[in-house]
């Protein structure tokens, strides 16, 4: 399952915590300057915030928040 969303709606952002929460995942894009990770990277994610971020508490030791309407993109390990 690859995660895109278009939107932020409470509605939207409870489902993503109902079906993300504890999934690992793998990142296939961030458009972060500043990070390490790179398309591959796995983790599992740890919280969803009242805006989308998806944070994720990756393997390498890296805690970044992943933000689909800024174009980072990932998916669910499995499904």
């Amino acid at each position: 399952m690859s995660v895109t969303y278009h939107h932020n709606s409470e509605q939207h952002i409870a489902y993503l915590r109902a079906t993300l929460s504890g999934k690992r995942v793998v990142l296939e894009y961030t458009s972060d300057p500043y990070t390490s990770l790179v398309a591959g990277d796995q983790g599992v994610v740890s919280h969803i915030d009242d805006i989308g971020t998806v944070f994720v508490k990756w393997d390498n030791g890296s805690n970044l928040g992943l933000v689909a309407d800024g174009g980072d993109r990932f998916r669910v390990i499995g499904e």
